[in-house]
């Protein structure tokens, strides 16, 4: 079972694989990629998990990685083909403010940061959306936006409670959407 994802598109990707049923014995792993008829390491970043660089962005030639498992029974190995632009996923976008407006009661002000491992907003910017739903309600309401790292929500019931979670994309529309951000609370302002 390996996964592979560019969070941080298009510097590295980050690969993670698990074993079933799982081995009583000491294993080792080596993970290499090719893409093309070049061929290298996948640094291990962890007991199951490995990074490479040196990305060719837009490539129509498949990478694959081939992740081989060695213990004292003998090897098996696991093989898995991407494009680099389906993997894109960003982590999730940081440090999601929610403030009232004063003389606002009916709107909330978001703001938000790119995620730190997404190293070239600038010229690979990302797409947003954006879920909230009043407190003990369980629909949330979605809303989509483009570059942008803040939104007001309109149109808020007066002093209720709302919980607002945002997740990103590659603006291109590569790859998936990250995971949506821990969530932040917030109240429209209430009149003096």
């Amino acid at each position: 079972a390996i996964e592979c994802w560019a969070i941080s598109y298009p510097q590295a990707v980050n690969c993670s694989w698990g074993l079933s049923p799982e081995p009583l014995l000491d294993t080792n792993f080596v993970a290499t990629y090719r893409h093309g008829t070049a061929t290298g390491e996948c640094t291990l970043t962890g007991p199951r998990s490995c990074s490479f660089g040196d990305l060719q962005v837009f490539s129509l030639t498949p990478y694959e990685l081939n992740v081989t498992a060695r213990n004292a029974l003998g090897a098996a190995s696991g093989m898995l083909p991407f494009l680099l632009e389906n993997i894109v996923k960003p982590d999730p976008p940081e440090a999601l403010q929610v403030s009232p407006i004063p003389g606002e009661p009916q709107k909330l002000l978001l703001e938000w940061s790119p995620p730190s491992s997404w190293p070239f907003p600038d010229y690979f910017p990302l797409q947003y959306r954006i879920r909230y739903s009043r407190d003990n309600d369980s629909v949330p309401t979605m809303v989509k936006l483009y570059e942008l790292t803040s939104h007001t929500l309109t149109e808020l019931e007066p002093g209720t409670l709302y919980h607002i979670q945002v997740a990103a994309k590659d603006l291109a529309d590569s790859g998936e959407f990250s995971a949506w951000s821990p969530p932040a609370s917030g109240t429209p302002w209430v009149g003096p």
